[in-house]
């Protein structure tokens, strides 16, 4: 992959067609998908996707400046489906024995590297676990037990780990139970903290700390509420409660504040027995420290050994930032990390974050605070020996729209072999992401450099109902999905044509998920986009109610409405529901295992175009789910996206297969 980026001249040919030397094969295994990292010993271990074994999460160790080692070996896989999308699937403990969830029976197993895994729990009973935490001599987590109930019921365990529960179900302890959702069990000093919610309430909408008193037989016996949930008309969601002390306890919540929009923040609390003093905060800052919980044990902040805090501040972009909570002073690192930047563990002075940055892929580092330094562990290095000169950098814009200013960040197309002819202006992909409640933040991605390599411009939009700009801004989508998300996407694509950066008549659109639900509608309504890729993409939202699973069973009562009443508007903003409207070539992605959007709706979709005639491709990928994993499905996807547009938008595509349209 190596090129002259000195070359005296480049090669004039169409925006679209430029050759690269990035191809779908370097981004299906150059995308690193982590999960924790945690120290031990003197090593490093985290988790991380494997997508040439199948898309397996496997155990790995390293440090900083040499090649990993795999510690869990094939076919074990790490990964929870607690509330279906999982998190905090092993921890380990300073020994070098780790603990995780297998994927396949979801059971949680014993692991010493070198030796066989041996389960902690039992074979039967329907039952999940994630959120693992080690504390007091036990594990504990979050248990989701379905066992043939049309709902799963959930509550936080207690696992021994002598192996006990393995052969006999009584020996697991249910700790707490009551609420709809449990997360982020913290256990001291004979006390539990936790993280609750109930529906239709969604984790970013209104969430629960609560701190209970554990009895004799390892029960909580009776509990507190200490800040978020719902009183009166004031909404607050708690998250991440860490002990700090035998009787303070350090967490975040969006708690709004006099003539300001509520962002999350740092708060403590300190107790005598179960009454609690605050919550005080303890930085307030016009930027988020936390994010949604998607994902099961997220952490945007850590204590260090000397009383100060490390924590992630997002104001669009992510700043990592130092407090010193006996002051309230706060000092700015200066990183190369700026999006999706997560706090992962700590030690003394060193800490572990996941993130991305501007010039830097995504990977996993090494911070030390006090000596200023910062190294990768894994990733946070182009592909292979990748010129930078491919790589394109972004800039955040701000354009306005029909309901506030819309936040986006722009790759220009980048390629320093390559040239257009004068005049001509280059084609734009708009990137939709999925959640919706989640955000972008312009980060380095050889995704986005397959295509701006080649001559095709990314436009990335964090669209009203995006994280990371506060509660109001999240908040713009209530009611309004598939009508506000539109309007700003169309907004913000409008705005860079007009700047004369992007040629209006071929600008496409692309989402997954909840995002290919936004392409749906954005080219069933607008005129904007001459071209839209949909991956396992919603195109009903009364079957997406129906289909889903639990966690999700009832945010369509925030972002659309509550059923029955709103099932008219549900209608309505379906395509589906309207398939006269569908007349924009549409390019299907689809998994065919997927429990979140089953293949009938993308099928329903793909009929509806062929009956209007509409030029379209449906891909269906055997063994995938709701979000692709496996090598060569990623590998094909992406060249069929890039063939797809080509074909579409009138430009050769000479590095990839041509797609056949129907």
């Amino acid at each position: 992959m190596a090129s002259d980026a000195t070359a005296p001249t480049r090669t004039i040919a169409p925006y679209g067609s430029w050759r690269s030397p990035i191809s779908a094969a370097d981004v299906a295994g150059g995308s690193l998908r982590l999960d924790g990292a945690r120290f031990v010993g003197d090593d490093v271990w985290w988790s991380e996707g494997l997508p040439a074994e199948r898309g397996r999460t496997a155990l790995m160790r390293g440090v900083a400046g040499h090649a990993p080692e795999v510690l869990l070996p094939t076919p074990w896989s790490v990964r929870s489906r607690v509330h279906e999308y999982g998190g905090g699937a092993w921890t380990a403990d300073d020994d070098g024995t780790a603990y995780f969830v297998e994927h396949t029976d979801q059971r949680v197993y014993r692991f010493t590297p070198g030796s066989e895994p041996a389960p902690l729990t039992p074979a039967d009973g329907g039952m999940s676990f994630g959120d693992l935490t080690l504390a007091d001599g036990a594990l504990w987590a979050v248990r989701e037990t379905h066992a043939g109930a049309p709902v799963p019921a959930r509550d936080i365990v207690r696992i021994p780990l002598d192996g006990s529960a393995a052969r006999d179900a009584s020996a697991l302890v249910s700790v707490v139970a009551g609420s709809d959702f449990l997360a982020y069990p913290a256990v001291r000093g004979g006390r539990l903290a936790w993280i609750a919610w109930n529906h239709p309430d969604m984790p970013w909408d209104a969430a629960e700390l609560r701190v209970g008193r554990l009895d004799e037989a390892g029960r909580v016996a009776e509990h507190v509420v200490v800040a978020g949930g719902r009183h009166d008309a004031e909404a607050v969601a708690a998250l991440q409660p860490e002990w700090t002390g035998d009787d303070e306890l350090m967490f975040l919540a969006d708690i709004p504040r006099a003539g300001q929009d509520a962002r999350w923040n740092l708060h403590w609390a300190r107790f005598d027995g179960l009454s609690a003093a605050g919550p005080e905060p303890i930085m307030t800052a016009d930027a988020d420290t936390g994010g949604p919980l998607w994902n099961l044990g997220a952490r945007w902040y850590a204590p260090l050994s000397d009383g100060r805090i490390i924590a992630v501040q997002t104001n669009g972009s992510d700043q990592l930032v130092v407090i010193d909570p006996t002051c309230g002073a706060e000092d700015a690192l200066d990183t190369p990390l700026s999006g999706g930047v997560l706090v992962r563990d700590a030690r003394g002075a060193r800490v572990l974050l996941t993130g991305a940055g501007a010039r830097v892929p995504g990977g996993l580092w090494l911070l030390d605070v006090d000596a200023h330094t910062i190294e990768p562990v894994r990733g946070g290095v182009p592909v292979g020996d990748l010129d930078p000169a491919w790589l394109p950098e972004s800039r955040a814009i701000t354009c306005p729209g029909p309901n506030g200013p819309v936040h986006a960040f722009v790759y220009p197309p980048t390629n320093p072999e390559f040239a257009a002819p004068e005049g001509e202006l280059p084609p734009y992909l708009v990137l939709v992401h999925g959640g919706p409640t989640t955000h972008v933040a312009g980060t380095l991605s050889i995704v986005v450099a397959y295509f701006t390599s080649r001559g095709i411009g990314v436009l990335d939009v964090n669209y009203g109902g995006s994280t990371g700009y506060g509660r109001a801004y999240r908040e713009r989508l209530r009611g309004g999905w598939g009508v506000v998300d539109v309007h700003d996407t169309a907004a913000a694509a409008r705005g860079l044509a007009e700047a004369g950066l992007a040629d209006p008549d071929r600008i496409a659109i692309k989402g997954g998920s909840a995002g290919g639900w936004t392409v749906l509608c954005a080219v069933a309504d607008t005129d904007t986009f001459a071209a839209g890729i949909t991956r396992y993409g919603v195109a009903d939202l009364r079957r997406l109610v129906a289909d889903t699973h639990d966690f999700e069973a009832r945010y369509l009562d925030g972002l659309v409405g509550p059923l029955p009443d709103a099932e008219p508007v549900y209608v309505a903003r379906s395509p589906l529901s309207r398939p006269e409207t569908l007349r924009t070539p549409l390019l299907i992605l689809q998994g065919a295992d997927d429990p979140v959007v089953p293949p009938s709706q993308s099928e329903s979709l793909r009929d509806a175009l062929a009956a209007n005639g509409v030029p379209h491709a449906y891909i269906l990928f055997e063994g995938e789910s709701h979000g692709f994993r496996r090598a060569d499905t990623l590998q094909r996807a992406f060249e069929a996206e890039l063939a797809f547009l080509g074909e579409v938008l009138g430009f050769p595509t000479p590095d990839v297969p041509p797609l056949p349209l129907e």
